[in-house]
C-alpha cells in the first residue's frame, strides 16, 4: 500500500478532484480486476475504452480513477486525476509504486523488426553460464533467474514489467534482457524504466496493421534510442540502412556492428554449415552452433553487449561456443530417413526471406526444399503476397496453409497470399488450410535428404481460430510425422 501522491511522481497532471494523500491498495487498468481501495487507470485501447467502465471502477471500490478526459458525474470520496496520457501515466505509477525496480540492476531492451527474441534470450543464457543471476522478459517466456512464467505480450504492461523487475530484486538478478517491441514503445510500457543499453537488431515489413507507415514503425523504434540516459549503451546494426538512424538523437554512447560495413564490432563467415558457423569476429575465430548470417548478426549484438556489460573477451567468445538455439528459432532435427525438418518463427518477409536464403546457402541443390508457411489474421494483410512471393520464389515446393487465422476465415488469407506468386512458380505451389494436414502433406512428399521448413508459428504451442486457442506445436507434429512415415 501506498499513498496515491507519492506514485504520481512525474506523471502529467492537468487536473485534480479530490485528495491526493489518500492510501490505495494497488494500480489496475482492468476494470474486472478492481477491489476496494485500488487506483482505476482508464486507457483508450485498440479494442475497447477503459473511460467506459469508470463507473464500474468506483463501484467496485476503485478510490482513485487516472483518466484523460474526467466522466460528467464525480462520485463523493473518489479522487480523480485527469492526466495527458494515460499510458504513460500508468508506467511512471508502476515504476513509482514498485520503488523502481530497474534501477538495482542493468537492464538491457532489445528492438527490431526481427531476432529480439534469440538475441535477448542468447545473452539470458550467456550470463548465466559465467555465473550471474539473470533476468529475461521475453515472447517466449520469461525467467527470475532460474524460475520461468509464462509470456503472454512480447513486451509486457508496465505494471506486470515493473511487478517482475521487483522479484528480480528479491532474487539478487544482476542484469535483465527485455524485447522491446514498437508496440509497447508506442504504448509507453518502458517509460520509467531506466536502461543501461539498448540494442538495434534490423528494421523491415511488419505491423504496418498498427503503425500504417513504415516511417512511423521507423520512429517509433527510434524513440527507444532517444530516451536512453547518457550513462548508457547504444548498440546498433550498421549494415541495416536504419542503423544510423536509430542513434541520431540518442544521448546514450554509440556503438555498431556490422557483417558488411565498418563498425566497432564485426564478423567475416568463413564458414556456414547445418551444423553450426565459423565466423571471424573482430581478430578472433569463434565456432558456434547456431547457423546463418542472421544469426552472425545476432551473434554480433550478443558479443558487443556482453563486453560493454564487462565481460572479458575471451571469456564471452568461449561462452559463445556453448549457446543452443532458442525454441522455434531455426530449430531443427534429422529423421531416420536422413530428412530435415526446420522450424521457424520466419512471420515477415524479410524474416522468410533470411531463413529460405541460410538453408539454400547450406544445402547442395539436389535436395526438395518444401516450404509450409501461412499469415496471421487480423494482422498486416500486404505482407501477405510478399511472404508467399518469397517463399514460392526461394523453394522448390510450397504448402500454403493457415497460421493463426484469428477472427477471419483462412481461405481469403491464403487467397491474399497467392496473388504474390509469380506465374513460373504457380506449379510449385499447394494450399491446404488445415495445417496439421499441411505439415503431413510435406512429410509425405520428402525423400531422403530432402529438407522440410515449417515457418511462422515457432515456439508457439497453439493456433488461435475463432477466439479459441487449440493446441498446436509444429515441432512436435513434425516429428511424430516423420517417425510414422519411416520407410
Amino acid at each position: 500500500m501506498m499513498i496515491l501522491k507519492d506514485i504520481l511522481y512525474k506523471v502529467t497532471i492537468n487536473a485534480v478532484v479530490g485528495s491526493t494523500s489518500i492510501t490505495v491498495n494497488k494500480i489496475e487498468f482492468d476494470s474486472r480486476q478492481i477491489k476496494t481501495n485500488d487506483v482505476f487507470v482508464a486507457i483508450s485501447g485498440t479494442v475497447t475504452d477503459g473511460h467506459n467502465y469508470i463507473e464500474k471502477a468506483t463501484m467496485d471500490g476503485a478510490i482513485a480513477i487516472i483518466c484523460e478526459r474526467l466522466p460528467e458525474n464525480l462520485e463523493d470520496g473518489v479522487t480523480y486525476i485527469e492526466v495527458a496520457n494515460s499510458n504513460q501515466a500508468m508506467a511512471y505509477m508502476a515504476a513509482n509504486f514498485f520503488e523502481h525496480p530497474s534501477e538495482n540492476l542493468k537492464l538491457v531492451g532489445v528492438t527490431g523488426t526481427n531476432g529480439k527474441t534469440t538475441v535477448s534470450s542468447l545473452l539470458y543464457q550467456l550470463f548465466k553460464k559465467a555465473g550471474f543471476k539473470v533476468g529475461l522478459l521475453s515472447t517466449v517466456k520469461i525467467m527470475v533467474d532460474n524460475t520461468t512464467y509464462k509470456a503472454t505480450h512480447t513486451t509486457p504492461d508496465s505494471l506486470v514489467i515493473n511487478k517482475y523487475l521487483q522479484m528480480m530484486n528479491d532474487e539478487g538478478v544482476e542484469f535483465c534482457f527485455m524485447e522491446v517491441s514498437s508496440h509497447g514503445i508506442h504504448q509507453s510500457r518502458t517509460e520509467g524504466l531506466h536502461f543501461a543499453g539498448g540494442i538495434f537488431t534490423n528494421l523491415s515489413h511488419d505491423h504496418l496493421d498498427y503503425h500504417k507507415t513504415f516511417a512511423e514503425y521507423r520512429d517509433v523504434k527510434k524513440k527507444f534510442f532517444d530516451q536512453l540516459p547518457k550513462e548508457a549503451f547504444a548498440l546498433s546494426n550498421m549494415d541495416d540502412k536504419n542503423g544510423l538512424v536509430m542513434l541520431q538523437n540518442t544521448q546514450a554512447k554509440k556503438y555498431t556492428y556490422a557483417l558488411k560495413n565498418y563498425a566497432d564490432y564485426r564478423a567475416q563467415i568463413l564458414e556456414n554449415e547445418l551444423s553450426g558457423l565459423l565466423l571471424k569476429l573482430n581478430e578472433s575465430e569463434l565456432w558456434t552452433r547456431l547457423i546463418g548470417s542472421f544469426n552472425a548478426y545476432n551473434i554480433l549484438a550478443i558479443y558487443g553487449t556482453a563486453e560493454l556489460l564487462g565481460l572479458d573477451k575471451v571469456e564471452i567468445l568461449r561462452l559463445i561456443s556453448e549457446l543452443e538455439n532458442v525454441s522455434g528459432r531455426f530449430q531443427y532435427f534429422i529423421s531416420e530417413d536422413k530428412i530435415t525438418a526446420i522450424v521457424d518463427y520466419a512471420h515477415t518477409p524479410d524474416a522468410l526471406k533470411n531463413v529460405l536464403e541460410t538453408i539454400n546457402s547450406i544445402r547442395t541443390k539436389n535436395e526438395e526444399l518444401i516450404t509450409v508457411v501461412g499469415c496471421g489474421g487480423d494482422r498486416d494483410k500486404t505482407k501477405r503476397p510478399k511472404m508467399a512471393h518469397i517463399a514460392s520464389a526461394l523453394s522448390t515446393k510450397v504448402i500454403f496453409t493457415s497460421d493463426n487465422p484469428r477472427s477471419e476465415v483462412p481461405e481469403t488469407i491464403i487467397d491474399d497470399m497467392e496473388k504474390g506468386v509469380e506465374p513460373q512458380n504457380y506449379k510449385k505451389t499447394l494450399s491446404i488450410t488445415d495445417r496439421k494436414q499441411a505439415i503431413k502433406t510435406a512429410c509425405q512428399m520428402a525423400g531422403a535428404k530432402d529438407i522440410i521448413l515449417i515457418a511462422g508459428k515457432g515456439h508457439e504451442t497453439y493456433q488461435e481460430i475463432k477466439g479459441e486457442r487449440f493446441d498446436f506445436d509444429d515441432y512436435k507434429i513434425v516429428q511424430e510425422f516423420l517417425k510414422q512415415l519411416q520407410k
